[in-house]
């Protein structure tokens, strides 16, 4: 047992960065969630991108209050760099997330295609997935932490497969113009890249689960 280790059992702990990473992985589950509103056709890509934005800016407070805690506590519940790395990702995520919304607006994506819908659906599950587990770590349940990175290792390669088939398409498609390929392309890779952020999270947890179990 290291030194921090004996620390940590000898002296209180600061649960509360566990809240900070629950709500990161609302913030980001409610981020995909109004996307979907747009691609759901219940909301344009200007009221979507409001929403989503809303949702950013939400994730972007609670990095800056976990930020603050972790500069002023001496001892966390688990390393601290692995609650920065994961806090981190989780708010790339959204980011990534109101990229492609706001790739929409900016680029006139006035309606989802297939492959945007499907990438969009796997990003909700992938999120939704991160937010149900996240309290996990807080129990210390760490059997359904590395059950949960494994199903999202899984869909993760569904999202990549979606993707290329999508960008393989659009460059073989002789009607497709040079704005449209770019267009679809700019925001079917923000939403690639956000599922496959929801990848390295899952990669984090796992590894928590290893080191902390």
């Amino acid at each position: 047992m290291g030194l921090q280790d004996v620390i940590r059992f000898l002296l209180p702990r600061e649960d509360h960065f566990y809240d900070f990473l629950e709500q990161q992985a609302k913030a980001a589950y409610d981020g995909a969630k109004a996307l979907a509103q747009f691609t759901a056709n219940v909301h344009t890509a200007e009221q979507a991108r409001a929403a989503v934005q809303t949702c950013e800016h939400d994730g972007d407070r609670i990095v800056h209050e976990m930020e603050e805690a972790l500069a002023k506590t001496f001892v966390t519940p688990i390393d601290r760099e692995d609650l920065q790395r994961l806090s981190s990702e989780l708010d790339t995520v959204l980011d990534l997330t109101n990229g492609a919304i706001r790739a929409c607006t900016m680029l006139g994506v006035a309606e989802a295609t297939g492959p945007m819908k499907e990438l969009v659906r796997i990003l909700v599950d992938c999120t939704h997935r991160i937010h149900v587990v996240m309290p996990k770590l807080r129990s210390h349940d760490y059997a359904e932490i590395v059950a949960c990175a494994r199903e999202l290792r899984t869909i993760e390669k569904d999202a990549d497969t979606v993707y290329r088939e999508a960008i393989s398409a659009l460059f073989k498609d002789s009607a497709v113009d040079a704005k449209q390929l770019i267009r679809e392309k700019t925001v079917l890779e923000d939403l690639e890249n956000a599922v496959d952020q929801c990848d390295s999270i899952a990669d984090i947890l796992a590894n928590l689960a290893v080191k902390n179990g």
